[in-house]
């Protein structure tokens, strides 16, 4: 997964993936968590923001200490 690098998810928020992405249609959990990464990378990429911009919001939301 991930082109051979490994990310922990707990148990209970991987089982969650493994259901929608399955209800959803993909082939795999990973191919799930792949779109959702690269879909919420987009939106970073078109707001123009800068990093600290960035890292304030996610400071803000709770992502990042």
């Amino acid at each position: 997964m991930f082109g051979g690098s490994k990310i922990k998810v707990d148990k209970e928020l991987l089982e969650k993936v493994k259901k929608y992405s399955a209800i959803a249609g993909y082939s795999s959990p990973e191919e799930f968590v792949k779109h959702v990464l690269e879909r919420e990378i987009s939106k970073f990429e078109e707001s123009g923001e800068s990093e600290e911009e960035i890292r304030k919001r996610m400071q803000g939301l709770g992502y990042i200490s």
